[in-house]
């Protein structure tokens, strides 16, 4: 029986997710995407703790272009936010996407930003 793609993409992101973590130095840049928006977040594994977070759904993203041009922004966003926190290198997580489109935006708008990853 073939696995759907939900349950393929939960897979590979068990996958990934076995290799990397992130820590107050060095937090995990996680990505989600749906049809409408993309939500990048700024996680601390070692303590559980969201630093910070950025979305289309903030202000001004949203009125920015197309949705790979949004993604851009997001990553720009999030990128401020964690400079704000002093923070300059993070471990990118994919969360299952293939590194392409909306998602290696978001990851090219980021390191536009200052990120290091």
């Amino acid at each position: 029986m073939k696995i759907s793609k939900s349950e393929s993409r939960t897979r590979i992101k068990r996958r990934i997710r076995k290799k990397i973590s992130g820590s107050a130095t060095k937090p995990r840049l996680s990505v989600y995407k749906s049809n409408k928006a993309i939500y990048a977040q700024l996680i601390d594994d070692v303590s559980a703790v969201t630093l910070a977070a950025a979305s289309t759904q903030d202000g001004d993203v949203s009125a920015t272009g197309n949705k790979s041009d949004q993604a851009k922004a997001v990553g720009m966003l999030i990128a401020e936010k964690a400079k704000a926190q002093k923070i300059n290198n993070v471990v990118f997580d994919r969360t299952g996407y293939l590194y392409h489109g909306r998602v290696k935006a978001l990851a090219e708008g980021a390191r536009e930003g200052g990120l290091n990853f």
